[in-house]
């Protein structure tokens, strides 16, 4: 397990710069076995050093590039594959361990259209990062973003483009009915292009 500063959804990337010792033989481990571990929110503490205490949803990922720097650090590249939770954390050495579990994902919601809520999620994701340009901060381009036809998939999509804090991203991941991630995700991006909106007016 590596826990982190960071929230990971499903289905995005995540860089990694490895240094720690207890990584390091993480990623050992993982480069002589299966290349993959889990990534939790580090609920109290510092990513450094250990002694904090993690959420336990969180996301398994999968190192796609890996490079090793001459004095033994690592450079990743990991692309998260689906939920997990943990059922039981283990103690840290060598490394922070945990027995997970895949965590289920749906896409229902009773009388919701959920294709639908994705349409509108992807409108207002995409004039939230148009008015974060207009801000002059730096987002990605609204214009490019397209979420997958997949309901569950567009809910983490949609999610890992949005700019929310850390706490607003995990109880989102926390949630098994992509339509309900899709809701929450609706109303925080109303919310926020609100705030945006009056900052341009004041500008």
């Amino acid at each position: 397990m590596f826990p982190l500063g960071t929230v990971l959804f499903p289905h995005a990337l995540l860089p990694l710069h490895v240094f720690e010792p207890r990584y390091r033989a993480l990623v050992q481990h993982c480069v002589a076995g299966t290349p993959e571990f889990g990534v939790v929110l580090i609920e109290r503490g510092s990513e450094v050093g250990g002694g904090d205490v993690r959420f336990d949803v969180g996301t398994l990922t999968e190192i796609v590039q890996l490079a090793e720097l001459p004095d033994g650090r690592y450079v990743l590249v990991t692309a998260g594959r689906h939920r997990v939770r943990v059922e039981e954390w283990l103690p840290d050495g060598p490394y922070p361990r945990a027995i997970v579990r895949p965590a289920l994902d749906v896409a229902h919601v009773d009388g919701v259209d959920v294709p639908r809520l994705r349409d509108d999620v992807q409108r207002a994701l995409r004039r939230v990062l148009a008015l974060y340009a207009e801000l002059g901060a730096p987002a990605r381009q609204a214009a490019d973003l397209a979420l997958a036809v997949d309901s569950v998939r567009a809910s983490f999509e949609a999610a890992a483009a949005a700019p929310l804090s850390p706490l607003d991203a995990q109880r989102l991941l926390e949630l098994d009915d992509a339509g309900e991630r899709l809701e929450r995700l609706r109303a925080l991006l109303v919310d926020e292009a609100a705030v945006l909106e009056h900052r341009l007016s004041q500008s």
